[in-house]
């Protein structure tokens, strides 16, 4: 899994108990997993099908910075599944977990499903290469 985008917590993500509101991690969460699928398959026109289950762990407070790990766990013909992981970045604590996350590739006239054309292979080729060309270990 890698850790490519961090957030900084601010007074307006935090609940009553000035603590990270949950909806506005998931709402985060939800952000990054598509902009992940967006670059893993290539097309804006996704949409979120499905989330799993969602865990809750530690807090985090204003002025901690976060960041979200992704990983792809399996590809379908119209479909790809994540998992995301929100971690605190300076103690490494998981704030929130994500098991999957469903996308789906749509026809942008449409709306339907339709294939994105891509293997779990392909992916994670692309993925090293990508990762190559910004000097980030794999």
């Amino acid at each position: 899994m890698k850790f490519l985008s961090r957030r900084l917590v601010m007074p307006e993500d935090l609940n009553y108990a000035k603590t990270l509101f949950g909806g506005r991690a998931l709402e985060w969460i939800d952000e990054e997993a598509a902009i992940y699928v967006i670059c893993q398959l290539g097309t804006k026109y996704i949409v979120t099908k499905h989330i799993g289950a969602i865990s809750f762990e530690n807090a985090a407070t204003e002025g901690d910075v976060v960041e979200f790990g992704l990983t792809t766990k399996a590809v379908g013909r119209t479909s790809i599944t994540v998992s995301c992981l929100l971690r605190n970045k300076f103690t490494g604590n998981t704030i929130c977990s994500v098991d999957e996350m469903v996308f789906v590739k749509v026809n942008p006239e449409t709306r339907l499903p339709e294939p994105h054309g891509k293997t779990l292979d392909d992916l994670a080729e692309e993925t090293k290469e990508s990762l190559r060309k910004l000097n980030i270990g794999v």
